[in-house]
């Protein structure tokens, strides 16, 4: 399989709702919680890709522009920018979507180092 074939089968997407339980003192989702799905999609991102072990190394410019209130359904979605030699770039997007009317934009954006690793835990090939 091609890497652009690898990257276009490793998109992930995961639909959630917001429940009160995640939201802040302002009924919105709380960033904390954000961040952890937006990792948690980057990392099966990275898995399916590769199909190595990976870990998180970094994230970067994650951007709050609309804010997430209560009974929303989000979707997280995930997408492979960058590949090297044992790293790779997982681009982030949380869209927040009306539950009762036909309204959805992206509220949240971010990006997502990950290095594979081997059983000895040193860096290995991301492709190899």
């Amino acid at each position: 399989m091609s890497i652009e074939e690898k990257i276009k089968f490793s998109e992930t997407r995961i639909f959630k709702v917001v429940f009160p339980n995640t939201t802040n003192h302002y009924d919105t989702l709380f960033g904390g919680t954000a961040m952890h799905l937006m990792d948690e999609v980057a990392f099966i991102t990275a898995t399916r890709f590769s199909r190595k072990r990976v870990v998180t190394v970094s994230s970067s410019k994650i951007d709050f522009t609309k804010s997430i209130p209560a009974d929303t359904i989000i979707e997280i979605v995930g997408r492979i920018i960058r590949v090297g030699n044992t790293s790779l770039d997982v681009e982030v997007e949380i869209y927040k979507e009306e539950m009762y009317e036909e309204k959805r934009e992206q509220a949240i954006k971010g990006i997502f180092t990950f290095v594979a690793i081997g059983e000895d835990k040193k860096p290995v090939s991301v492709l190899g």
